[in-house]
């Protein structure tokens, strides 16, 4: 609750904050300690200290899982801010109406984190959803930005249309919004039960771009400016996998046997399709872009298996995966051409941004001493000790496998070519001692992902 006020006060202050000063730094400096304080009484509430202590009937409460989850959104969102704050300040006339656009987004996310109600579920997916459709096209003169704005507008509507569809069959069958309502009664599935469930899946698997639902992610996230591409594949996907995680946990937990089928099919085709398409592609966002749906077929293992070792494994997936992307997206932004080409002899001229963003693209790939590789492990763990699909446990390896492939076609061109084209790059000492510093994190996690789990 501490962190779901104070971040929606925080947005509104960033609003005035562009009346009270054009100056684009000093609006970086309050967002910046905007998302230091909410990070700060989120992890009071972890250790017990309340500031609000408003009566929601119910329909949210917190627990550590919910918090950890939440301190790690805020951490993410910290880097992107610390690594990408001078391109949100050349993003648009008013930065500070951006900034306000991501607090609120932060509030809905806190949300998320708190749920037990379908209500809320549907209230938290909204306030995140609405302001990144303005993010999607802040670039007003770009005909792209426009596009990826008006394509995620209309998908995401159908999507909100398709979930409040399920939300109304499994009120009228279960007769109560809050998810242990609904998962209570007979052992049996019901058939509003199940379509509501099949109509839920398809809505949640469209918000965290889940193959067969995926088709407007790679449009969307090429035509969005880069700076918020990042923000949308990372911070706002770990939010979407939470909330699907919860929901099928709390109110479909019983059910789970009759789900898991359809869940493996979801997770095997977002694996399959994510990273298959990804090989062919010649642009370094639009292959991040495909990538990205190739990583929430790794997280949809979690949904699928839900025990101690999925639990585990998300948090630290949600770590591993959001600081890398933000790592390379902040690198990318730098560019004007997203070839992969436009890497060639990257080492040479930057040669400790090119050894974070190296460190970055490990943990993508899952290689060992990351923290992906740990993520990665513990998705894997989860899935074999469910025990009943182990030919899902395969598949992901075998695309883990083939993920290497297109992440080092990247690590080639900067290390192993020689430079094609000139573009002058200038990094500040700043970023590249915070980018430096994302990459130790990465290795950190990888040698003792214990830090992260050992809180749950």
């Amino acid at each position: 609750m501490n962190a779901i006020i104070l971040s929606a006060l925080w947005g509104v202050l960033m609003m005035y904050t562009g009346f009270a000063t054009k100056n684009t730094r000093t609006v970086s400096v309050v967002a910046l300690l905007g998302v230091l304080a909410v990070l700060v009484v989120n992890w009071m509430e972890y250790l017990g200290v309340s500031f609000f202590n408003i009566d929601t009937r119910g329909m949210l409460a917190y627990n550590g899982f919910g918090l950890i989850f939440n301190t790690v959104v805020l951490f993410s969102t910290l880097v992107y801010f610390l690594l990408s704050g001078r391109e949100i300040e050349k993003a648009g006339k008013t930065p500070s109406d951006l900034y306000a656009l991501i607090f609120f987004i932060l509030s809905g996310i806190s949300i998320i984190a708190g749920f037990k109600s379908l209500l809320m579920l549907f209230i938290g997916i909204e306030i995140i959803s609405i302001p990144l459709y303005v993010l999607a096209g802040s670039d007003k003169s770009n005909l792209k930005s426009n596009e990826a704005a008006l394509k995620y507008f209309l998908m995401g509507s159908f999507s909100t249309g398709i979930m409040l569809m399920g939300i109304a069959f499994l009120y009228g069958d279960a007769g109560t919004f809050y998810l242990e309502g609904v998962n209570a009664g007979l052992g049996a599935l019901t058939p509003m039960k199940a379509i509501g469930m099949v109509l839920l899946l398809a809505s949640m698997s469209f918000k965290v771009s889940a193959a067969p639902f995926h088709f407007w992610t790679p449009d969307v996230y090429d035509g969005t400016p880069t700076v918020f591409t990042s923000f949308m594949a990372t911070i706002v996907k770990a939010a979407g996998f939470f909330a699907f995680l919860k929901l099928f946990e709390t109110a479909f937990g019983k059910f789970q046997a009759d789900w898991q089928v359809l869940m493996a099919v979801v997770a095997t085709l977002t694996l399959v399709i994510g990273n298959i398409t990804a090989v062919f592609q010649q642009s370094v966002k639009r292959m991040l872009s495909y990538s990205s749906i190739a990583q929430a077929g790794f997280m949809l293992l979690g949904v699928f298996a839900m025990n101690i070792f999925a639990k585990q494994g998300m948090i630290l997936y949600f770590a591993a995966y959001s600081v890398a992307t933000i790592g390379i997206f902040a690198v990318l932004s730098k560019f004007k051409d997203h070839s992969i080409d436009a890497f060639n002899g990257f080492a040479k001229k930057h040669p400790l941004v090119a050894f974070s963003m190296l460190i970055c693209i490990l943990s993508l790939a899952g290689i060992p001493l990351t923290a992906g590789f740990f993520a990665k492990y513990y998705m894997l763990l989860a899935v074999i000790k469910d025990g009943n699909f182990i030919w899902l446990a395969i598949v992901a390896i075998l695309c883990a496998a083939v993920s290497v492939y297109y992440y080092f076609r990247v690590v080639q061109a900067m290390y192993f070519k020689e430079a094609s084209h000139e573009e002058e790059l200038e990094f500040s000492p700043s970023f590249r001692f915070i980018l430096l510093g994302a990459a130790i994190i990465i290795l950190v996690l990888g040698i003792h992902p214990d830090y992260l789990t050992g809180l749950l």
